[in-house]
């Protein structure tokens, strides 16, 4: 009965355990830990927690777009992977639960999507390609922690089998039936000792007409301990430690790519406003220059004007044109890169909200030195004009009166070099390879490893069924000890290693030391960079006040035979440059503003692509 009631329990042991083989399930448990560890790795890289997740959420923008304005898809992977058919033998047939089939085309709706820019913002989040990509990142990097952090737990295996033989080879055919179970036990411990231990029964039974049976029971544990090279918390435990790194490295990683991600979406989205303000300033030309084409054909009508400024303007009428044709195809090229940086199909109905460059525009017109991109006013011009000959003064652009971020040079590079999480990996980088070095020194010396080992019972094959059942019988066991002397007299390859450590420790120094430099240099430009866009903002309202006022007169000079039409169009040509140069300085200093932000560090980005920007205490320059 003994036989029977051992191979019961082994096989009740087995199918007990086969739930736990679902792929859902270890799915499932890898997601568990590895949000797990994310979420305490927030907290120690970035001081905070939020939401964390690698799945594409269902109700997608992309999906929308395509299934409700009818876009054309090349297959249903266009709408996502649980769109897909499962394939032949696909191991999870209901998690995750299957949509409906794909709806069929519908017609392409004529009123199209009207995206803010904090709206775009978040659409970034959820559909850039990207951005999922570096969350799978920080997801892998943390399954890798996790299988590093397993070669230290207690790691359980159990195995069976049955074999049946027949044996001719002797006098009397041997048929017979052995089974055998086998579990161990494995745990690495983090001064490098390895345990192990075994426990195997075996049950053989000769299919003859005495039908002998035996079983075996056979056990051992051993322990093993290295004294010189390997030993050591910090040389066992350095691919654990170097992983737990990675993943703040890659949090990092991730965060620093929100914070572009961010001012990439706000560029982009204010250059496609700005190529459509040039749009609308460009047809307004061209409006303007068929206008002053019609007045000069009728003046030369009249005899007043010669034919040759009628060609001038019947010739900057086609350049107006021209520019306008231009205008619009560059405009439309923009949207659609556009869409691709939000991770939207170029063909999508969408438009951006024009209101938000008029908004832009009242911030700058609000109170003088408040607003952030509010220009510095400019010295009224003197009552009595110098001569020529008086000496000239030039005044030079400072940052007294600026916006709320045009703070002190040195103050600014303080914050980025607090606040840079790239620079922080860096210095994380450097510290690894100095590790590097120390491992690299350890497999220099000699190996000298302690070994013990405890074994008791034996075990059964076809041979011994005949003999009575084994047990475990301590007093009668073997036990050995061994000391494993490695001499370190072949060590080219380790002598090597160590070599380039020193080399890679001085890569990484010269690495944090050039990207020091570059996050100093992005400040510095930066903050030119907001000097010059708002003294850019200043001369050109000026210049767009004087081409209106250029314009105006220029025409009704024309009017009155004092002006040739070559006056108008070039007046006319430069209020279209003043107005584009004006826009243009509009966005480049809130691009500015935003690129600063995030060359300092300082611009957050939660998980929904939210930004909140960086208050200075002291708003302005003193």
């Amino acid at each position: 009965m003994k036989p029977c009631l051992w191979l019961v329990i082994v096989l009740t042991a087995c199918v007990c355990c086969l739930p736990g083989c679902q792929p859902g399930y270890y799915r499932q448990q890898a997601d568990k830990v590895a949000y797990g560890i994310i979420d305490q790795g927030q907290k120690q890289a970035l001081g905070r927690t939020e939401p964390f997740s690698i799945e594409r959420p269902a109700d997608a923008l992309r999906r929308k777009l395509l299934l409700e304005q009818g876009l054309p898809r090349a297959s249903a992977a266009s709408l996502g992977t649980d769109y897909l058919k499962p394939i032949a033998h696909w191991p999870e047939k209901q998690d995750p639960a299957q949509p409906a089939e794909p709806p069929a085309q519908a017609a392409p709706q004529g009123r199209p999507l009207t995206l803010s820019l904090v709206e775009a913002l978040r659409v970034a989040a959820r559909n850039n390609r990207d951005y999922q990509a570096r969350k799978e990142d920080v997801f892998r990097a943390a399954l890798d922690l996790d299988l590093e952090a397993n070669q230290f737990r207690n790691l359980l295996f159990a195995d069976a089998d049955s074999q049946f033989t027949l044996d001719y080879r002797g006098e009397e055919t041997v048929r017979g039936l052995a089974n055998t179970g086998t579990a161990s036990w494995q745990r690495r411990l983090k001064n490098g000792a390895l345990l192990t231990a075994a426990f195997a029964i075996d049950l053989v039974r000769l299919l003859t007409p005495e039908r002998a049976s035996s079983m075996g029971l056979f056990a051992d544990a051993t322990i093993t301990m290295p004294l010189l090279r390997g030993s050591g918390r910090h040389i066992v435990t350095e691919p654990l430690t170097q992983a737990e790194r990675d993943v703040l490295y890659s949090l990092h990683t991730f965060a620093r790519f929100k914070q572009t991600l961010a001012v990439s979406v706000a560029s982009e989205y204010l250059s496609v406003l700005q190529q459509l303000d040039q749009v609308q300033n460009a047809e307004d030309n061209y409006r303007r220059v068929i206008s002053s084409t019609r007045r000069a054909r009728r003046l030369a009508d009249a005899g007043r004007l010669p034919q040759i400024q009628v060609d001038q303007a019947q010739q900057d009428e086609l350049r107006a044109r021209d520019r306008w044709v231009a205008a619009q195809q560059t405009y439309a090229r923009r949207q659609d890169s556009f869409k691709l940086t939000l991770g939207l199909p170029t063909d999508a109905n969408i438009e951006l909200d024009r209101d938000e460059l008029k908004r832009l525009a009242e911030a700058v017109r609000a109170e003088p030195g408040a607003a952030a991109t509010q220009p510095a006013a400019t010295a009224s011009a003197p009552a009595t004009v110098p001569s020529a000959e008086a000496p000239i003064e030039l005044v030079q652009p400072t940052h007294e009166g600026g916006g709320r971020l045009e703070m002190p040079e040195e103050k600014a590079i303080a914050i980025s070099l607090d606040n840079r999480l790239d620079l922080r990996t860096a210095l994380g980088q450097v510290y690894d390879a100095q590790r590097q070095v120390v491992i690299a020194a350890d497999a220099l010396r000699g190996g000298l490893t302690l070994a013990g080992t405890a074994q008791a019972g034996s075990g059964r094959g076809l041979g011994s069924a005949g003999q009575p059942d084994a047990q475990l019988r301590p007093e009668k066991g073997v036990y050995t000890a061994a000391l494993l002397l490695d001499l370190p007299l072949e060590r080219t390859a380790e002598r090597n290693a160590y070599r380039n450590s020193f080399i890679a420790l001085e890569r990484a120094s010269r690495g944090l030391q050039e990207l020091e430099d570059q996050i100093k240099l992005q400040v510095r430009d930066a903050l030119r960079g907001l000097l010059q866009a708002r003294e850019s903002y200043t001369i050109q309202a000026q210049a767009v006040t004087l081409a209106r006022r250029r314009v105006e007169s220029t025409e009704l000079f024309l009017q009155a035979g004092r002006a040739q039409i070559r006056d108008v169009l070039e007046a006319q040509e430069a209020l279209v440059s003043a107005q584009n140069a004006l826009t243009a300085a509009l966005v480049s200093y809130r691009v500015t503003e935003l690129a600063l932000q995030r060359d300092m560090g300082v611009l957050e980005v939660d998980e929904k692509g939210n930004w909140r920007e960086y208050e200075p205490e002291n708003s302005n320059r003193q």
